[in-house]
């Protein structure tokens, strides 16, 4: 996970140089009030990191993402500014800790892989209202719409909803709104391409459960990491 944390780290930096290095076409804008307000929707594939031992992701563990970002350009040129939206996230992901409920009605965790308990599906999904805070550069003009950007930021999410699902040779379990699930999940962000076509990542810096999700004795406190393409429509 730091790894992954110093790489995403020096891609910001790295970014950041060059985009000084680039030179605009047109240095004069013609409408004051231009600013680059989108749409966004991304499509990710999601990640489990610091997973506790024997846990293993099963399957493909996809998000959706959609919202609006409202950009306030910080300088004449109106290439480099801050943009500030909300948005909603549908998350999920698929693994190997079944999570059910014991003979006292509380929440319980098993790695499957420790038991002779056979299926084919099993994944927990999450679902936010999110606010993104992003710091954008971009080469558009108020009349091109073909152009270079790299916006990076931080996104804070609050979770509305949350479930699971279980299907196998002990029938179907389903659980909903589990209390061990953080309600506050926050990270950094990153999305750079050209066009329609833009690279996303995010990066989480708190878990996805609580410390009272416990696997035996081990806190099962994952991280997100979710990496996909991002489209903006103006």
């Amino acid at each position: 996970m730091r790894f992954i944390l110093t790489l995403f780290l020096s891609f910001i930096c790295s970014a950041s140089l060059w985009s000084q290095d680039v030179v605009a076409d047109s240095t004069k804008i013609i409408d004051p009030k231009y600013r680059e307000d989108q749409f966004y929707f991304a499509i990710t594939y999601n990640l489990l990191a610091e997973k506790p031992s024997n846990v293993s992701q099963t399957g493909f563990s996809s998000g959706f993402h959609l919202g609006y970002i409202r950009d306030m350009p910080l300088n004449e040129r109106r290439n480099f500014g801050i943009g500030l939206g909300l948005g909603f996230s549908l998350n999920s992901y698929n693994h190997n800790i079944y999570v059910y409920k014991n003979e006292t009605g509380e929440i319980a965790y098993i790695n499957l892989s420790d038991s002779d308990i056979n299926y084919t599906k099993n994944k927990f999904s999450t679902y936010l209202v999110e606010m993104p805070f992003e710091l954008r550069w971009r080469t558009s003009t108020e009349d091109e719409y073909r152009f270079w950007r790299i916006y990076t930021g931080f996104k804070v999410g609050y979770l509305v909803a949350s479930s699971t699902k279980f299907k196998g040779d002990i029938g179907t379990v389903k659980n909903s709104n589990i209390k061990d699930f953080n309600d506050f999940q926050y990270g950094l962000t990153l999305s750079a391409g050209y066009n329609t076509w833009n690279f996303h990542i995010y990066y989480s810096l708190n878990p996805i459960l609580s410390k009272d999700a416990q696997l035996g004795e081990q806190a099962i406190d994952m991280f997100a990491v979710k990496f996909g393409l991002i489209f903006y429509i103006l």
